[in-house]
This record gives C-alpha cells, sequence and structure tokens, in this order.
C-alpha cells in the first residue's frame, strides 16, 4: 500500500469514527480531505459509499434505537428541500448563504452551551428541520447541522441520536449513489479505492460505537454543540476566503 492508500485510510478512519460515534460531522473531514489526493468527482462517491456503509452497520446494530417515525419523516422532507437547494446553488451568492447559515449554527450552539438548549415535545415540525436538510444537502451536500439541532431538541438520548440519524442517512446515501451511478461517477476506481478502505472503515465504525457508548449524556450532547460550532466556524472560513 504506498503513501497516498494510507493517507486515504487514515482519513476515512478519522471521518467513519466520528459518524460513528456522534451520528453526524463526518463531512468536515471526508470529502474536503480527501479531495488533497484525487479529484472531488472520485472523493465524493467514496465518501458517499463509505456513509452507506456506516449508517447500514449502525442501523443492523442499534435498530432498537431507531425513532422510526421521525427518520421517515425527515426523509421525505429532505426530498421536497433538495430542489430547493439546487435552486440555492445555481441563484444565491454562496458566501453569503454560508455566512448566514454559520451565524446560525453558531448562536444556536452557543446558546445551547450556555443553556442546554431548547426542547421540541413532539414530531410535529420535524418536517421544518427535513425541508431545511434537504435544502443543504442538494446545495452543499451538508444534510447534518439541522438534524443534529432537530435531535438535540427532542432530547433524544445518544443512542436513539446516532441510530435515527443513520436511519436517515441509509436511503439518503443510497439515493446520492444512485445519482452518481447514473451521471457515471461511480466508477471502478471508486470501487477499487472503496473495497480497500472497507477494514479500515469497519474498525473505526465499532470503535467510534464503542466511544459514544462510554459517553454520558451531558458530554454527549456537549461534544454535538461543539460539533456544531466547528461547522459554523468552517462555514465562516468558507466564506471569507471566497472573497480573498
Amino acid at each position: 500500500m504506498d503513501y497516498t492508500a494510507l493517507q486515504v485510510g487514515a482519513i476515512l478512519f478519522v471521518a467513519t469514527f466520528i459518524r460513528s460515534a456522534f451520528g453526524f460531522g463526518e463531512a468536515l473531514v471526508a470529502v474536503p480531505l480527501l479531495a488533497l489526493f484525487m479529484p472531488v468527482t472520485v472523493a465524493a462517491p467514496i465518501a458517499a459509499l463509505v456513509s452507506v456503509t456506516v449508517a447500514g452497520v449502525v442501523v443492523v446494530q442499534d435498530w432498537r434505537h431507531v425513532r422510526w417515525e421521525s427518520a421517515l419523516r425527515l426523509v421525505l422532507s429532505t426530498v421536497a428541500g433538495i430542489p430547493l437547494g439546487l435552486l440555492l446553488l445555481t441563484h444565491a451568492p454562496e458566501p453569503v448563504v454560508k455566512t448566514v447559515l454559520a451565524l446560525v449554527i453558531i448562536a444556536f450552539s452557543l446558546h445551547a452551551l450556555r443553556s442546554g438548549g431548547w426542547r421540541l415535545a413532539s414530531d410535529a415540525t420535524a418536517w421544518l428541520f427535513g425541508v431545511a436538510a434537504g435544502i443543504l444537502g442538494g446545495a452543499y451536500g451538508m444534510n447534518g447541522p439541522p438534524l443534529a439541532v432537530y435531535g438535540s431538541a427532542r432530547r433524544w438520548s445518544p443512542a436513539e441520536f446516532r441510530a435515527t440519524l443513520q436511519a436517515y442517512f441509509l436511503p439518503a446515501s443510497a439515493a446520492g449513489m444512485a445519482g452518481y451511478w447514473w451521471v457515471g461517477l461511480w466508477t471502478r476506481s471508486v470501487t477499487r479505492i472503496y473495497l480497500l478502505s472497507l477494514p479500515v472503515v469497519l474498525a473505526a465504525a465499532v470503535l467510534g460505537r464503542l466511544a459514544g457508548q462510554r459517553m454520558s449524556v451531558r458530554r454527549f450532547m456537549i461534544a454535538i454543540y461543539m460539533g456544531l460550532l466547528a461547522i459554523g466556524v468552517v462555514l465562516l472560513i468558507q466564506a471569507a476566503r471566497f472573497h480573498r
């Protein structure tokens, strides 16, 4: 295995560990870092295949913890949000959108870290967060933040949080792979790199799950809010770099 293959394996290990432990957040690691070693048209399908794999492993292991009604509502409303995301991508100034999104995420995260966040008593508003996830996913491939905000507001346990988000990502990522296949981006090279990395991905999925299970509810939620805060900061940096 050459040096590049080792770097790709290390990136996928870290991204998978984060995803398995917390349910989201690998988008900060996988595609941006993989794109340093390969075209984005290769990195994105590989990340999607890994996403399907991790989601499948978690759902099989923790299906008893999945909030199935919540997951279904989020998936269906995401489908409605994707066209809006594509419209946003093609018509709205990217730095403006990312700046506004970053400020909202940062404000929510800081408020939640200070006061514990706010609470939603039912799934009645799930469609709002699903549409938001679809918009951000369609525009920037970033479904996670609205889902994380929703799960924290619903006060899901760590096990429910991780499992329900993976029940969402499984069909969402599978649909993404179908799209990559349709446009010809699911190539033999993508499959080869994915299969070579699969042992590392599976090991990271197991270790991430164990790490997540060892956290108390309080520490888990603090980690979620800190992850959202990191996403907001990264978005601000991306928006600032656009103007350089």
